[in-house]
């Protein structure tokens, strides 16, 4: 069985950086910090803990997550800390528009538990057990890993949905331009070998980790086209 390799957030980073400045993006923008959406919303950490990962800083747990509350900011539990977050940042939305914290008693409504528990929690800092946590968690339509996950995971766990999707829309756009390339050069004799070493040299000051996935896929197309024709030409002579 092979190890799972060690969360890398500042190389994964590194890899959307060159992966969306291929694809025309900013990866300013694609890597975003703050905000609804940012990586910071999406991973339960405080901005600052984002960035000094980004820069391959290492941090604690203790820097993941701040309520307002002074009392709070003191308080080292994780999983507390990051349903705080939760709670913070994922409002809900009232038929005028306007938005707002939802209510301990609506959160304990639909985790399966007690307005009265989730405030003796918060109070305390005493984080809840596994069934708990997952039904608040769902709630907020998070799984059980946002809450639980190391600093360095969490992150990484954002960064490699982003990179995961970038590459798959990368392809997208990579497949349209190989069939325009296909339809052009159908007739031309070794067409789909001209077609890869196209790929090749145009991802040639792309990371190997991105592009030979896409060389990968380019080859595979090609290689289906050679055994369409095949058969075509087969059903034609018999």
């Amino acid at each position: 069985m092979s190890e799972r390799s060690a969360p890398d957030p500042a190389g994964t980073a590194r890899r959307i950086a060159a992966l969306a400045e291929r694809s025309g993006l900013r990866p300013a923008e694609v890597l975003r910090i703050e905000g609804e959406g940012g990586l910071s919303f999406a991973s339960g950490l405080e901005p600052a803990a984002v960035d000094a990962l980004l820069r391959g800083r290492p941090v604690t747990a203790l820097s993941v997550v701040r309520g307002g509350d002074a009392e709070l900011e003191e308080r080292p539990h994780q999983v507390v800390d990051r349903i705080l977050f939760l709670r913070r940042t994922r409002l809900k939305e009232s038929p005028d528009g306007s938005r707002r914290t939802y209510s301990l008693a609506e959160i304990a409504a639909g985790a399966g538990t007690s307005a009265q528990w989730l405030d003796k929690m918060i109070k305390t800092g005493k984080a809840p057990n596994l069934n708990h946590a997952d039904g608040i968690a769902a709630f907020f339509g998070e799984s059980i890993e946002f809450l639980v996950a190391e600093p360095t995971e969490a992150l990484d766990r954002v960064l490699q949905r982003i990179y995961k999707d970038l590459l798959e829309r990368t392809v997208a756009r990579q497949d349209e331009d190989l069939q325009r390339l296909r339809d052009r050069e159908a007739a031309a004799p070794g067409a789909e070998h001209g077609v890869v070493n196209y790929a090749a040299r145009a991802l040639a000051d792309v990371p190997d980790d991105t592009a030979q996935p896409i060389i990968a896929l380019i080859e595979s197309i090609a290689r289906r086209s050679r055994e369409d024709r095949a058969r075509e030409q087969g059903a034609g002579g018999s």
